[in-house]
């Protein structure tokens, strides 16, 4: 294996100028990340400066046998921390040969969205708290659980430290400094409630920049699982009973919010989600109902609320911001298998474009 680590680690510059680019995309489950490599012949940087690629979307479930080519359009470029170098990972969003974006393209829409003169003006900010859960492998069971058996209640485990109580976080910390070193812009880590479960927290992001980085951030924690023999879970409920799910808590605020008087303008905007609130649940995440029971930190699914520190409603407005008169707010509803291009642009689109 030491001979099969030194090849991995092959630092190709000394060598050839040729890199090495992992083209990334969302197959056709909307949450399953698929990516492949190419060689190109210089480093590159300017996601406009790749060429597109192909891939056969019958084999994603994007795409029928008789028609099966899919195109990728580089988006997004980060610095490959596992190949390192001038190696890099590509986000791409899906069209067809045509040029129209397939039905799982959900980046399209959100591009248009934060391309809106409105939005632009507004400067939406961003941050995203992605929890997740670590499984055992073939068994799906929590990281650290005995087999078939549960540790013992929720208490401990919240930023916990110590073998019986924070499990997995070599995993964690390879994937905070894996992100660092990509260019994304984490903002930190945490151990979660539910033992087996953490969270990172990536932003303030401008944007479709916010999707761009959290889909990679996932793409990179998938990577580091893999190597590391555990299963990554999305499920806003892995485990059923007196356990807490994990959400995609979204952070949000625009340049009039984070102005004098902003705390006028944020309560508007929360008026605003709560008139659509039917229509952001349904766009928030799969299974979103077995973990917003109004139990362990979340609202109802069924009822809008919001309150200042409130961990159990729908929105939180933070003491700093009511205190300040201004800055952001937190919609605790979305799910941590949440699609971020739709969250973040489904919440700018209620706040700045839509008039009820």
């Amino acid at each position: 294996m030491s001979l099969l680590d030194d090849l991995i680690k092959l630092d190709l510059s000394d060598t050839t100028e040729k890199i090495i680019a992992e083209y990334v995309w969302i197959g056709g489950s909307g949450m399953d990340l698929r990516s492949k490599a190419r060689t190109l012949s210089g480093p590159v940087t300017d996601p406009s400066k790749l060429p597109k690629w192909n891939y056969d979307g019958s084999s994603t479930d994007q795409a029928t046998g008789d028609d099966s080519e899919v195109i990728l359009y580089p988006q997004a470029v980060f610095k490959d921390p596992f190949r390192r170098g001038n190696n890099i990972l590509v986000m791409c969003d899906a069209y067809t040969p045509g040029g129209e974006p397939i039905p799982t393209n959900k980046r399209f829409n959100a591009d248009k969205i934060f391309s809106h003169p409105n939005v632009l003006a507004e400067e939406p900010w961003y941050g995203i708290e992605q929890e997740y859960t670590l499984l055992q492998k073939d068994v799906n069971w929590p990281l650290g659980w005995p087999l078939g058996g549960y540790p013992g209640p929720q208490g401990p485990y919240y930023c916990g430290v110590g073998a019986d109580k924070a499990m997995g976080r070599d995993i964690v910390d390879s994937h905070y400094k894996a992100c660092l070193y990509s260019g994304i812009n984490i903002s930190g880590i945490n151990g979660e409630v539910m033992p087996g479960q953490w969270e990172f927290q990536v932003g303030p992001s401008v944007g479709i920049s916010s999707g761009d980085q959290i889909w990679m951030a996932r793409y990179i924690l998938e990577r580091i699982t893999e190597i590391a023999g555990v299963v990554l879970s999305f499920d806003p409920k892995p485990i059923e009973g007196d356990w807490n799910g994990a959400g995609a808590h979204t952070n949000y605020s625009t340049k009039s919010m984070r102005n004098d008087g902003g705390i006028n303008v944020i309560k508007k905007a929360i008026e605003k989600l709560g008139l659509r609130h039917k229509e952001h649940i349904a766009a928030y995440g799969e299974g979103n109902e077995r973990r917003l029971t109004g139990r362990h930190e979340t609202a109802d699914i069924n009822n809008f609320s919001w309150g200042v520190a409130n961990r159990g409603a729908s929105v939180r407005v933070g003491r700093d911001t009511e205190k300040a008169g201004k800055g952001y707010f937190e919609d605790r509803r979305p799910s941590s298998n949440m699609d971020p291009y739709v969250v973040t642009s489904m919440i700018a689109e209620t706040t700045i474009l839509w008039n009820p």
